[in-house]
């Protein structure tokens, strides 16, 4: 599978190695492409947070799936937020790791929590291009976080079920 990472404006290096590392395992290859501006035209001022959809079709299909990566804070239609959003069943997704730090919960930075949660949501978002849709599982990686404390009560890894789906589709994942 050819996956790649897009950096979108500053992004944290250590995180963005371990997610390439990480899904490489998984997936079986993982390229880190230059990085690309945030958008302005998707910041809503009114908000102070940018329009995840309107990002997510400006990163160019350069690859099967591109996974891009941000820090700015996303938001979706008729939701407050979102930590990511992709295409289903197309090429592209979106993270962002505002909402994914600890810090942003009044917490000290803990960078081994950012990059799990940072692989989970990725995992989530991989996962919808990959066709699945969310899981009734809590533990799945597929389950839908409405809170910081969903995506902490899940694993990184699809469930067996969601894992089956894959599998019948003719992917194979290493998790």
């Amino acid at each position: 599978m050819d996956l790649c990472i897009r950096p979108i404006g500053s992004v944290d290096q250590d995180v963005l190695s371990f997610l390439r590392c990480k899904l490489a395992k998984v997936f079986g290859d993982c390229r880190m492409l230059i990085p690309m501006d945030v958008p302005m035209d998707a910041y809503d001022p009114s908000r102070d947070q940018f329009d995840s959809t309107a990002i997510l079709f400006k990163i160019r299909p350069v690859c099967e799936i591109v996974l891009g990566v941000t820090e700015v804070d996303l938001y979706a239609d008729r939701l407050n937020f979102v930590f990511g959003e992709a295409e289903v069943g197309g090429n592209r997704a979106i993270i962002s790791l505002k909402r994914l730090k600890p810090e942003f919960y009044g917490e000290p930075p803990n960078p081994s929590l950012l990059k799990l949660r940072a692989l989970k949501e990725a995992m989530h978002e991989i996962g919808h291009v990959l066709g699945l849709l969310h899981c009734n599982d809590p533990k799945c990686v597929m389950h839908f976080s409405n809170s910081i404390l969903d995506t902490d009560i899940k694993d990184w890894r699809y469930c067996e079920r969601c894992r089956a789906v894959l599998k019948r589709k003719g992917i194979e994942v290493n998790c």
